[in-house]
């Protein structure tokens, strides 16, 4: 996926979890941050940020901040690019023979990403995005997800119904050794991704190529469960 009209600032501070201030050509201004998660390990004072600006001239930001740069690494940051780029990458390398890909279906009590159909085979994909990184490794959530939770119990259900379940997170940065599910921050979603691995769910890791205007699902990654 690209972004049109991608232009650099630093970051000054985050009032809320929807909005930041960024000093842009010498102006401190506000801008749409295009995650709620916590991030609080990337964003900052100081940090150079990616901004994109909007089409849309009512809006009251003009700008979302799309990624940040953390020492050598380039983070994308955009909550909603996980979806589209796994969406990209689905059509050729997902399952063999993959007829159907339709975003967001509902099954019995949750919302998925994905359905899916191959031949006789079908299933439901959630999507995760991950910016979390600690030595090199990916980790999610970076604060507690009870929705991430019913996901993956969703994802279990479905499979007594004769549907293949997955969860792909999406590490929003090159290069990461390992993924893994952040125990430290929320131990009750590890426990969830272990238990929903050994009832059969696909549990994927792949990074990205990323630059300030694009991101491209790339290489997987190897997937740490063990506490």
């Amino acid at each position: 996926m690209h972004y049109p009209n991608v232009t650099s600032a630093v970051f000054l501070s985050r009032p809320n979890r929807f909005v930041a201030q960024v000093l842009l050509e010498g102006e401190a201004i506000t801008v749409h941050v295009k995650n709620t998660g916590r991030c609080r390990e990337l964003l900052l004072p100081g940090a150079q940020v990616w901004l994109t600006k909007s089409t849309n001239p009512n809006r009251k930001t003009a700008y979302d901040l799309i990624a940040v740069q953390k020492g050598a690494r380039l983070i994308n940051m955009d909550a909603q690019a996980p979806n589209q780029v796994f969406y990209e990458w689905a059509a050729g390398h997902f399952v063999p023979q993959l007829t159907l890909l339709k975003p967001e279906c509902r099954h019995g009590d949750s919302r998925f990403d994905f359905y899916w159909e191959a031949g006789p085979r079908k299933g439901f994909v959630e999507v995760k995005g991950v910016t979390l990184e600690r030595d090199g490794a990916a980790y999610f959530p970076d604060a507690p997800t009870q929705r991430g939770i019913k996901h993956l119990h969703g994802l279990t259900d479905s499979l007594a119904q004769g549907y293949e379940g997955a969860v792909c997170f999406v590490i929003q940065m090159e290069q990461a050794y390992f993924f893994a599910p952040n125990d430290h921050t929320h131990p009750a979603f590890g426990q969830a991704l272990r238990q929903a691995a050994q009832a059969g769910v696909a549990v994927l890791a792949r990074c990205c190529t990323v630059t300030p205007d694009s991101l491209t699902l790339g290489e997987a990654v190897p997937v740490r469960l063990s506490p």
